[in-house]
């Protein structure tokens, strides 16, 4: 009799129970999915209107990558149907995280959104918005530390990430599409490394951002009906160091694979940010010179710049993150290598976009 057999024959076994368990965990977590997505249609489309009555409007500009008036401030549904899904999938699924780290996590959430969706009304200075955002990964920080016994000395490196990851988000939403479908495609990573981790639990949680980006995406692909604004964004960055923190606390080696899946955005936010310090430039003033506005810039739709960021997702960051979770030794170098190859790849094209915007400069003054 087979391994298998034995386990379905004996009730005893406590690899039964732990089977049972999980099947039942998947089905509770795309039961949680789908109402993720659902709900934050639903939030989206009522958010539509809202922006319209209240005239919240983004209108085209220089450094704008939109050609027509369209609302902002739809991330806030996407944000209300993760907070309502992720905290019951981290304490009513199997391998249940603790109350405290629930409760934290939603509170931030909503603390990150709410700056972000006051910001969306009207603008607020860079302090006060960074001020909410130390607290918020501070407190998300300290949560998760403490409850996996780990040592606060860890919080200044956390607190560093944490508030990179809100502000990268930011910065990468500028085109439609892009961000919500990067978020559908981290959050499913992130939940897969989290199921093969033996993290339902956590898995769930992942599952619903993605399942929420999925609902909000509906409205916001090319053309978008309505921008994600702050309120999503940084949300959505709060969210993803959040998950990426519970995955590391659960497995050191997790982290490399996680950090994998983020390779485009952060090496565009990060070359881009570095080039305008170097360049002299008021580098947390808006501009237009990431590689995804550069896409466009150039002559691309919306769809096809998004598509070239889907397209690395795809075929470079999700094999390698698979790598680096099959042979944990050489997560790290792997990870490495997908930061490098990003770089590179991020050059390549960004010089072969400047060259063609010259030459149809030339073009045009001829």
């Amino acid at each position: 009799m087979s391994q298998l057999q034995e386990l379905e024959h004996d009730p005893s076994d406590p690899r039964r129970s732990q089977r049972v368990s999980f099947a039942g965990g998947g089905m509770s977590i795309l039961l949680l999915a789908i109402v993720a997505t659902a709900l934050s249609a639903v939030l989206v489309r009522a958010a539509i209107a809202y922006a319209h009555r209240r005239g919240m409007l983004d209108q085209p500009g220089q450094r704008r990558s939109h050609t027509i008036p369209t609302p902002r401030g739809g991330g806030i549904g996407l944000v209300a149907a993760a907070v309502a899904t992720m905290p019951i999938a981290l304490i009513m699924l199997p391998m249940p995280w603790s109350w405290p780290v629930a409760v934290t996590l939603a509170t931030t959430t909503a603390l990150t959104a709410g700056v972000g969706w006051w910001d969306d009304h009207r603008s607020l200075p860079i302090l006060p918005r960074l001020g909410i955002q130390l607290l918020a990964c501070a407190a998300a920080s300290v949560a998760i530390l403490c409850d996996g016994g780990l040592s606060l000395a860890w919080l200044p490196l956390l607190l560093v990430a944490g508030v990179w990851s809100i502000n990268l988000h930011n910065f990468m939403d500028g085109i439609d599409g892009l961000l919500a479908q990067q978020a559908i495609f981290v959050g499913a990573g992130l939940g897969w490394l989290a199921w093969m981790a033996g993290q339902p639990a956590l898995a769930g949680a992942a599952a619903c951002l993605a399942a929420a980006s999925l609902g909000f995406w509906f409205f916001n692909r090319p053309r978008a009906r309505i921008f994600m604004g702050d309120v999503g964004s940084g949300t959505i960055g709060l969210l993803i160091f959040a998950l990426t923190a519970m995955l590391w606390r659960t497995e050191t080696t997790l982290l490399w694979p996680a950090l994998t899946l983020s390779s485009s955005f952060v090496v565009d936010a990060a070359l881009t940010l570095l080039n305008r310090m170097l360049a002299g430039k008021r580098w947390y003033t808006p501009h237009r010179e990431h590689l995804y506005q550069w896409l466009v810039r150039s002559g691309m739709s919306h769809a096809a710049g998004g598509m070239w960021f889907l397209v690395w997702n795809v075929l470079v960051s999700a094999p390698l993150a698979i790598l680096a979770w099959i042979y944990p030794k050489l997560a790290f170098p792997v990870c490495a290598l997908a930061y490098l190859a990003a770089s590179a790849a991020w050059t390549l094209i960004k010089r072969q976009r400047l060259r063609r915007a010259k030459h149809r400069v030339r073009h045009v003054v001829t």
